[in-house]
């Protein structure tokens, strides 16, 4: 329905403004009536000139998801009907992308589709594990229960790449810093070492020439150096993008010896915590493992897992592939191994999951504590290298004198 934008003063004289929405003038005016409000002016709401243009659209965020899983869950457990509880969330929503999917969402669910098939037609706001967990809840009738446990698996996520993200910013900031000072360096500083160089006879020292010789190349070919790594840059992601290329990656960032560590321990905790989480929502296992997979974000794990689910279709326990797989901690096989053999294989999931948590926080404390010096040492020893093969020809002059 359209949206009217009205003014006028209620019953007390005091000035009022707002939005309604109504089929057209005559009923939002009878609505402003019913509000006691006299004399409004009342006019169609104007349209957003970027409302049909994506790239000017605000995007959903993990933080507007948890809260509308929260608020939808403590609706539905007190009784309000289901669309009513999503046309309530969709009119008080702030962002306007959200509140559009809303309403789509809120008509599809009044015409008859459940909510599970609705929120499919949304996947970049409700992915696969969040659709299938919903469909789950509509099934056993305990929705309000799913939404809860959705909710608290998104903070724990969304907490997990919080984490990662704060240990990444600082070695990539100091980095571009780095690079940005080098460039200033060479094409603004070094120059004016040069003319001051031209003027004696005397051959510059190794370093200081190669240094001149860099200052020069930047120089002379900054467009074409740019160009150049924009196109590595492009490269990558087109090779990343391919299914070996990214399994490659994938592998070797797994192996690497820093980050694979820290990689391994966050796809752990990813994949038990989501299995958990799907297992205890009533999800069957085999459905559950498809969508662990589509979303464990490294190509590895997620042909481990792949290959976990082939192996529990031909009737194995999941232990045996997952200790084959290569991927999975000798400890994590043996606990999962056990905790199927009690029957209570989403228990000893979400127990792994707590453990790997805590890991992850160390081994974010640990790589940052590491980043730290190396970067202070990588960045001091650049510009004091650069500085020393400046001065070594004036040391040099000085000398002879």
């Amino acid at each position: 329905m359209p949206i009217f934008v009205w003014k006028g003063k209620n019953s007390y004289g005091e000035r009022r403004k707002g939005e309604i929405e109504a089929v057209d003038e005559a009923g939002a005016r009878a609505q402003l009536r019913r509000m006691r409000i006299e004399n409004p002016t009342v006019k169609l709401k104007p349209k957003d000139l970027f409302e049909n243009l994506k790239l000017f659209q605000p995007k959903v965020t993990g933080k507007d998801l948890v809260i509308f899983t929260r608020q939808l869950s403590t609706m539905i457990d007190a009784g309000l009907p289901l669309v009513q509880c999503l046309q309530i969330l969709g009119k008080q929503q702030s962002n306007p992308t959200f509140k559009s999917v809303l309403t789509s969402i809120q008509n599809d669910v009044e015409t008859g589709t459940t909510l599970a098939d609705s929120m499919r037609k949304h996947p970049k706001i409700f992915d696969n594990l969040y659709s299938n967990m919903i469909e789950a809840g509509e099934l056993g009738g305990i929705l309000d229960t799913i939404l809860s446990r959705l909710a608290a698996f998104k903070e724990k996520s969304m907490a997990l790449q919080k984490k990662i993200k704060g240990a990444m910013t600082y070695p990539i900031i100091c980095l571009a810093i780095s690079i940005l000072i080098l460039i200033v360096i060479l094409v603004f500083v070094i120059p004016v070492f040069v003319e001051m160089f031209a003027s004696m006879d005397s051959k510059l020292p190794t370093i200081t020439q190669l240094v001149v010789d860099m200052s020069n190349f930047v120089k002379s070919n900054i467009l074409f150096v740019f160009i150049f790594f924009m196109l590595v840059v492009y490269g990558f992601k087109k090779i990343y993008n391919t299914e070996k290329g990214r399994l490659r990656v994938d592998a070797f960032v797994l192996r690497a010896p820093v980050v694979g560590p820290l990689t391994r321990k966050v796809a752990v905790s990813k994949f038990t915590r989501t299995l958990s989480t799907m297992l205890q929502s009533g999800v069957p296992i085999l459905d559950a493992l498809q969508v662990v997979a589509r979303t464990s974000g490294n190509k590895v794990v997620e042909r481990a897992v792949l290959r976990v689910s082939e192996s529990i279709a031909e009737g194995r326990p999941i232990a045996e592939p997952l200790e084959e797989s290569g991927v999975f901690p000798n400890m994590v096989v043996q606990m999962i191994n056990v905790g199927e053999s009690v029957g209570a294989l989403d228990t000893m999931l979400e127990k792994i999951a707590d453990f790997y948590d805590e890991e992850v926080d160390q081994a974010v404390e640990n790589l940052t504590a590491m980043i730290e010096p190396f970067m202070m040492v990588f960045l001091g020893g650049m510009i004091g290298g650069l500085v020393v093969a400046m001065y070594l020809p004036i040391f040099q002059m000085a000398g002879n004198i």
